[in-house]
């Protein structure tokens, strides 16, 4: 069996005010073309096919364009679900009518749903589907009062597969969760504020493979078997060093695995100049792009005239520049922290020792933590 293994594509991105979805249509024929010439029985797409739940037109479009060529040209067929990023009823829209087709898009958790069954020539592989869910969601359709958070949601969900599981067949998994030991990326939004939202990787030693979305640096989270894909391209500066990629899979008759990394190259890069502007301004050395997303630290010290419009013209597509050090009057001061690395919680205590003189309190974080929740579940559409 011959797989490929992506995740949080995020169609529809903005990055610093500009529009993502020229670059990341420039990644996705890239991704159609190695289907084209690999052939591979099946797509998996780990969640967070959109970054918002109600995606633009172009996002929409393009999402359009590349399940067509793949499921009309190529006849592969694609297994998708939802991730945190992603509005579960707009994303299984049709999706008993697209499954004829060979498009599986599993939108809402269904405690009913049948797993993908792939025929090669081994026999039977069963694809297993889990989009991403809030806790009070799964609590409620399993009616168990005991869960409270990531942890218990995806041990009792996997609890609850395991029933129908063969353990004899061999069984492929999908989910979008914070696996711990896993890697994180400036760019993820936190599955959960004021709370733990990581889970078990040990819930997952009943299959054979379990392709993961949600943390955009590829890797392997303990067992060889249990990974991130990563993101389709670099969504923040703190990602500047990563390589996306997607991931080909090889399945034996046994369910063990091979994988080979596919790089994908985007048509602008996301990089980090540190130095003196004088010497930036000089222009890209070891045939790096000047057209590449920049984010410039300057070491400079004092007063600087317009660094950003003379940067843009050697540049064009600088995006933000970051200054450690400020002058306030004569005294030189040092900036503590990256607040732009901060999660909420953080920057919110931090706000409210400065204003109050009082470290945050136990009541005032999960009252915190509830409206930023509940915040990211209306941007889902939940």
């Amino acid at each position: 069996m011959r797989m490929i293994h992506t995740s949080d594509w995020h169609l529809g991105r903005l990055f610093h005010g500009i529009h993502m979805t020229e670059d990341q249509a420039y990644v996705l024929d890239q991704f159609t073309d190695l289907v084209r010439d690999i052939r591979p029985d099946v797509i998996m797409v780990s969640g967070d096919i959109f970054d918002r739940a109600v995606p633009p037109t172009e996002a929409v479009n393009l999402l359009d364009d590349v399940i067509s060529k793949i499921l009309i040209d190529y006849q592969v067929p694609i297994i998708m679900i939802a991730g945190n990023h992603d509005s579960p009823d707009r994303l299984g829209f049709g999706y008993r009518l697209m499954q004829g087709k060979g498009l599986h898009m599993i939108g809402k958790l269904n405690m009913e749903v049948e797993p993908v069954v792939i025929h090669d020539q081994h026999g039977p592989v069963f694809f297993h589907a889990l989009p991403y869910v809030e806790p009070a969601v799964v609590r409620d359709k399993l009616k168990d009062d005991q869960i409270h958070v990531h942890d218990d949601s995806m041990g009792k969900l996997l609890q609850h597969l395991k029933n129908t599981i063969n353990t004899q067949q061999r069984n492929v998994l999908l989910a979008h969760a914070f696996v711990a030991g896993g890697e994180e990326s400036e760019s993820e939004r936190p599955l959960s504020v004021g709370g733990s939202g990581a889970v078990n990787a040990s819930y997952f030693k009943d299959f054979d493979y379990v392709a993961l979305g949600h943390l955009h640096r590829p890797q392997k989270v303990g067992n060889e078997n249990v990974r991130y894909s990563g993101s389709l391209m670099k969504y923040s500066f703190s990602e500047a060093e990563h390589r996306k990629q997607v991931a080909v899979i090889e399945m034996d008759a046994t369910g063990k695995i091979n994988l080979e990394p596919v790089e994908l190259r985007p048509r602008r890069d996301l990089r980090c100049l540190e130095g003196y502007l004088e010497e930036i301004l000089k222009g890209p050395r070891n045939g790096e792009s000047r057209e590449d997303y920049l984010m410039v630290t300057l070491k400079d010290e004092g007063a600087l005239l317009d660094p950003m419009g003379k940067l843009r013209k050697v540049y064009p597509n600088v995006l933000h520049i970051e200054r450690p050090q400020i002058l306030t009057g004569s005294e030189q001061v040092k900036l503590e922290g990256n607040f732009r690395k901060m999660r909420e919680i953080d920057l919110f205590s931090s706000f409210l020792k400065q204003v109050t003189g009082q470290e945050i309190t136990e009541s005032q974080t999960k009252i915190f933590g509830e409206i930023i929740n509940q915040h990211y579940s209306m941007m889902r559409g939940d």
